[in-house]
């Protein structure tokens, strides 16, 4: 049992088909966010928002006009809506990757938002095209639900370590391609491209990603084989010495296959205070980064970052 109810029991094994079937969805509309937003920094044009909702696709454009696309996992729905007011929606239930695929195309269309994508997963290995896929097709509402509550868990708290920041960072995002939510910390420094190899995606996309120096950390639930939900933290270009970091957070440790710091997800949701076992571990796995890589702290960071806001 969790110490703290909000963060909700998310156990991998038990919903792994209905994360993948998700994860698949959740490409297709993010691919639409690409082909019809321009271009920012590491692709932060093509990300998803949580919300108190579930997972939001805000202002994309076309025709002169905007349009949202709202997965609404409190409800189980995928809402389309536009700026001049018109609404489209289906039932998030039980259903193949390409009905998915179908019907929310469909949808657009409606509304007269004709856009084409790709239509091969990214980051997925042994991937087969979205209209093709009827293998992935389970949605198991209840631990959907669970999986949102951990998001805005989870989000909350990496809002409050981003604002200690005030160098340039991301906002605290969803990443499709790899299904985690994450924020990113930057030393303004350049970086060389990347040298690994990323199913499905060109050199230039993860050069883009990983153009400048970064200790960045999130939240992903256990999927692409590592088997359970966790916290992680990386550093990019990795500084000599970072993997031997002796952390104060005694539930974390480096895998070295992964290059990351990972803290479980349980060991969250079990603490007594999860706030303050998360905070602690993201701030002493990013000062390690950013000392061992020689980052300027001092104009980076908030001076007081626990002062309350003033009354405005």
């Amino acid at each position: 049992m969790s110490a703290n109810p909000r963060w909700p029991d998310l156990p991998f094994s038990a919903w792994s088909e209905t994360c993948d079937t998700l994860h698949l969805w959740t490409q297709i509309v993010g691919k639409v966010r690409i082909a019809t937003t321009p271009l920012l920094n590491h692709w932060w044009n093509a990300t998803l928002l949580v919300t108190a909702r579930g997972l939001e696709a805000p202002a994309m454009v076309y025709g002169g006009s905007t349009f949202d696309v709202l997965f609404d996992l409190a409800s189980d729905r995928l809402v389309i809506a536009t700026s001049d007011g018109r609404v489209e929606q289906f039932a998030l239930r039980p259903m193949a990757v390409a009905d998915f695929y179908a019907e929310f195309m469909q949808r657009l269309r409606r509304l007269g938002i004709e856009v084409h994508i790709w239509t091969m997963p990214c980051e997925i290995e042994n991937s087969v095209p979205f209209d093709q896929d009827r293998i992935h097709a389970q949605y198991e509402r209840e631990y959907v639900a669970q999986f949102h509550r951990a998001l805005v868990q989870s989000a909350r708290v990496m809002n409050d370590f981003r604002a200690r920041f005030i160098g340039k960072a991301s906002p605290v995002h969803f990443f499709w391609g790899s299904f985690d939510l994450a924020v990113t910390r930057f030393s303004g420094r350049t970086a060389p491209p990347p040298k690994g190899v990323t199913p499905n995606a060109a050199p230039w996309v993860m050069a883009e990603a990983y153009s400048h120096e970064v200790s960045s950390c999130g939240f992903w639930p256990g999927n692409g084989g590592f088997g359970y939900a966790a916290f992680y933290v990386y550093a990019y270009p990795e500084p000599v010495g970072y993997g031997d970091t002796q952390l104060r957070t005694a539930e974390a440790a480096y895998n070295k296959d992964l290059g990351q710091f990972i803290l479980s997800y349980d060991a969250v949701r079990r603490a007594r205070d999860p706030d303050a076992l998360l905070l602690g571990f993201l701030q002493e796995t990013y000062a390690a980064a950013a000392d061992l890589a020689k980052w300027d702290r001092n104009a980076l960071e908030r001076a007081n970052a626990n002062a309350p806001a003033a009354n405005l």
